[in-house]
Protein backbone atom coordinates (compact mmCIF):
# COMPACT_ATOMS: atom_id res chain seq x y z
CA UNK A 1 0.00 0.00 0.00
CA UNK A 2 1.34 3.35 -0.68
CA UNK A 3 -0.14 6.63 0.63
CA UNK A 4 0.58 10.20 -0.20
CA UNK A 5 1.24 12.44 2.80
CA UNK A 6 0.93 16.55 2.59
CA UNK A 7 3.58 18.34 4.78
CA UNK A 8 3.46 21.29 6.45
CA UNK A 9 5.33 23.06 3.65
CA UNK A 10 3.05 22.03 1.28
CA UNK A 11 5.18 19.41 -0.40
CA UNK A 12 3.86 16.00 -1.57
CA UNK A 13 5.92 12.83 -0.07
CA UNK A 14 5.07 9.79 -0.55
CA UNK A 15 5.28 6.90 1.87
CA UNK A 16 5.44 3.36 0.88
CA UNK A 17 3.73 1.60 4.34
CA UNK A 18 5.24 -2.03 5.11
CA UNK A 19 3.01 -4.88 6.33
CA UNK A 20 5.30 -5.34 10.01
CA UNK A 21 5.11 -9.70 11.13
CA UNK A 22 5.98 -11.12 13.64
CA UNK A 23 8.28 -13.80 14.01
CA UNK A 24 6.84 -16.60 16.91
CA UNK A 25 8.63 -19.01 18.52
CA UNK A 26 6.89 -21.70 20.11
CA UNK A 27 7.50 -24.12 23.10
CA UNK A 28 8.81 -27.69 22.96
CA UNK A 29 9.74 -30.24 25.01
CA UNK A 30 12.49 -31.15 22.89
CA UNK A 31 15.29 -28.04 23.01
CA UNK A 32 16.79 -26.90 26.02
CA UNK A 33 17.54 -23.44 27.46
CA UNK A 34 20.92 -23.45 26.42
CA UNK A 35 20.10 -24.26 22.35
CA UNK A 36 17.15 -21.91 22.33
CA UNK A 37 19.21 -18.95 24.12
CA UNK A 38 22.04 -19.49 21.87
CA UNK A 39 19.98 -19.90 18.38
CA UNK A 40 18.31 -16.73 18.99
CA UNK A 41 21.58 -14.76 19.59
CA UNK A 42 23.10 -16.37 16.84
CA UNK A 43 20.03 -16.14 14.50
CA UNK A 44 18.12 -13.36 15.38
CA UNK A 45 21.25 -11.16 16.85
CA UNK A 46 19.76 -10.84 19.98
CA UNK A 47 21.72 -9.30 23.17
CA UNK A 48 22.00 -12.45 25.32
CA UNK A 49 19.58 -11.13 28.49
CA UNK A 50 16.97 -10.45 25.45
CA UNK A 51 17.03 -13.80 24.27
CA UNK A 52 16.93 -15.45 28.21
CA UNK A 53 13.81 -13.37 28.46
CA UNK A 54 12.53 -14.49 24.98
CA UNK A 55 13.17 -18.10 26.35
CA UNK A 56 11.54 -17.93 29.99
CA UNK A 57 8.59 -16.27 28.05
CA UNK A 58 8.45 -18.85 25.15
CA UNK A 59 8.71 -21.79 28.25
CA UNK A 60 5.68 -20.00 30.80
CA UNK A 61 3.68 -18.53 27.94
CA UNK A 62 4.11 -21.08 25.12
CA UNK A 63 5.33 -18.73 22.69
CA UNK A 64 7.02 -15.68 22.00
CA UNK A 65 7.12 -13.23 19.07
CA UNK A 66 10.85 -12.73 19.26
CA UNK A 67 11.22 -10.07 16.38
CA UNK A 68 9.47 -7.63 14.13
CA UNK A 69 9.47 -7.09 10.56
CA UNK A 70 9.33 -7.03 7.19
CA UNK A 71 8.62 -10.96 5.73
CA UNK A 72 11.90 -10.39 3.81
CA UNK A 73 13.50 -9.59 6.61
CA UNK A 74 12.08 -13.09 9.10
CA UNK A 75 11.90 -15.29 6.87
CA UNK A 76 15.79 -16.12 6.37
CA UNK A 77 15.72 -16.02 10.43
CA UNK A 78 12.58 -18.32 10.93
CA UNK A 79 14.48 -20.68 8.23
CA UNK A 80 17.78 -20.68 10.53
CA UNK A 81 15.79 -21.07 13.61
CA UNK A 82 13.50 -24.03 11.90
CA UNK A 83 16.84 -25.46 10.73
CA UNK A 84 18.43 -25.68 14.22
CA UNK A 85 15.18 -27.82 15.48
CA UNK A 86 13.23 -24.97 16.91
CA UNK A 87 9.14 -24.13 16.29
CA UNK A 88 9.10 -20.99 14.44
CA UNK A 89 6.62 -19.05 12.72
CA UNK A 90 6.02 -15.86 10.60
CA UNK A 91 2.49 -14.50 11.62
Amino acid sequence: MVTEVETQEGVKSIEKLVSQRDLIVYNDDVNTFDHVIESLIKVCRHESEQAEQCTWIIHFNGKCQVKRGSFEKLEPMCTGLLDRGISAAIE
